[in-house]
């Protein structure tokens, strides 16, 4: 199912005592958050007055949040956004849309259910349940196609996996 609203990223802190917030984005970009004119926090819609990217997070000015002691309700916040606000390149994806797709071999044979992905590192790896668990580095050596409206993901397999 596709949900109309993403998790973005948290509130982990505040910073200043203007008011503004630090968001860790939960995207490969912290730039891609500083595009949204309205972020939700526990469903309701908040304007995002200014955003800038600083060391890896986003640092926000949320209307109605103008001291420290209001941005301080915020922590630990997950921050939504509507999909339909969201321009992805083409062939590009949510990762929320592909956990649960079926995962096939390069012959079409259903290998198990997408169920996690892991990010160790600067990696993706894709935990896939089947007959057995098996770990998939996010690499197009291994990925060979996302098809989400197929509703499926084929790989290639080495020995070992």
């Amino acid at each position: 199912m596709i949900h109309p609203y993403l998790e973005c990223g948290q509130i982990v802190n505040t910073h200043g005592i203007r008011g503004e917030v630090k968001i860790v984005p939960w995207a490969d970009s912290a730039d891609f958050l500083c595009q949204f004119s309205t972020l939700y926090i526990d469903g309701k819609p908040v304007k995002v007055l200014n955003a800038r990217v600083h060391k890896n997070s986003v640092i926000a000015q949320l209307e109605g949040v103008s001291d420290v002691n209001t941005a301080m309700l915020l922590k630990n916040k997950v921050v939504h956004i509507r999909r339909e606000d969201a321009n992805l390149p083409e062939g590009t994806f949510f990762l929320a849309d592909i956990i649960g797709l079926d995962v096939v071999d390069e012959n079409g044979v259903k290998l198990g259910t997408l169920k996690d992905i892991l990010s160790p590192s600067r990696q993706q790896v894709y935990v896939v349940e089947g007959e057995r668990q098996i770990l998939i580095p996010a690499v197009p050596e291994f990925i060979l196609e996302t098809n989400v409206d197929g509703g499926y993901i084929k790989v290639r397999l080495i020995e070992g996996m």
